[in-house]
């Protein structure tokens, strides 16, 4: 789940599922008298908020992140945010297990994306999922965030909120889980299409994985952070693609959001790669313009033109030997459309 680039400098201040500042809580908006006003606010696309489905219950034996009751992370990571943890064999154990559950979760709810498949039954699947795992879905309550994953429909940047929204033939959704089991986190998020999505669809899919996949190659002890978003930009400046700068990778472990900030751009910040850090990378690739819009209920990001978005992620352990995917693909994993 992205990090939010504040002034687009490595601020560290309390991270959010939104990004490092807290996003507002949702406005009402109401007319004079009784009931709501028409909704006249500016979509950029077609995508629109639906009804939303009361936040899923979690079985009181599941152990919960320190926000689960009242919204309010209270672990904090370094005090700087060059300040990385360096990753203790029980933690990156815990890390794993973490990881091969959010995996396993993402992979189930990849199998529902369908034609007319909403994606409430999206997150009422990670949902159970989740819970069936003994994990705790990390983005439900985390700053009031209304439901257990995030799912960000074509122009939708990213940190949709599940509703009653149908998906249709030829749309993209990106699904992002993240699952909190013996004190830690794991984060993964994957782009999936819809029945028969158009050539432009498909490019824009494809070669945000494979920018993505090209900056984890990049990984390893001594690697500048920086050169992340060199990788990413380099690769996506022929399709005339734009890397969104507003958001950001992030440190991960018992704290759901922490240092690194990972800019998906060209970027001079300073910091390097050790063993035993740990972080995501999940670029957010648009057809378009780079600037977006936020919605009013203080979560969702959608391209200011309407022009779709992609992304794709994962949890990574920087080892001596490179990197590892902590929720790296496993035998039963979805297909690519193009393998």
């Amino acid at each position: 789940v992205a990090a939010k680039v504040a002034g687009m400098r490595w601020l560290h201040v309390l991270p959010t599922i939104a990004g490092i500042i807290a996003p507002p809580r949702a406005r009402l908006y109401m007319g004079g008298g009784f009931g709501a006003t028409k909704d006249t606010f500016k979509y950029s696309g077609r995508v629109r908020p639906g009804k939303r489905s009361p936040p899923r219950i979690v079985p009181t034996s599941i152990p919960r992140p320190d926000y689960a009751t009242d919204g309010v992370p209270k672990a904090k990571g370094p005090l700087l945010p060059w300040q990385i943890e360096v990753k203790s064999d029980r933690d990156i154990e815990g890390m794993r297990i973490a990881g091969r559950v959010a995996r396993e979760v993402l992979d189930a709810a990849g199998r529902a994306v369908a034609h007319g498949v909403t994606t409430d039954a999206i997150d009422a699947l990670v949902h159970e999922e989740t819970i069936a795992r003994g994990a705790y879905p990390s983005p439900l309550n985390y700053h009031g965030f209304p439901k257990s994953c995030c799912t960000s429909v074509n122009e939708v940047i990213c940190h949709g909120i599940p509703d009653s929204l149908k998906l249709r033939d030829g749309d993209i959704v990106n699904i992002d889980v993240t699952c909190y089991i013996g004190g830690y986190h794991g984060d993964c998020s994957e782009t999936f299409v819809v029945g028969n999505v158009d050539e432009a669809g498909k490019q824009l899919v494809k070669v945000t994985y494979d920018c993505w996949q090209a900056a984890i190659a990049y990984c390893g002890p001594g690697q500048p952070y920086k050169g992340i978003g060199e990788i990413i930009e380099d690769y996506i400046k022929p399709y005339n693609y734009q890397s969104v700068a507003h958001f950001c990778g992030h440190g991960i472990g018992k704290v759901f959001h922490t240092s690194p900030n990972v800019l998906h751009y060209r970027n001079n910040e300073p910091g390097r790669m050790e063993v035993g850090h740990v972080f995501t990378i999940e670029p957010m690739i648009n057809e378009g313009t780079v600037r977006h819009i936020d919605w009013k209920d203080g979560w969702t990001a959608t391209t200011k033109d309407g022009k779709r978005s992609a992304q794709f992620e994962h949890t990574l352990l920087i080892t001596p030997d490179g990197v590892e995917p902590l929720t790296g693909r496993i035998a039963s994993s979805n297909k690519f459309f193009w393998e």
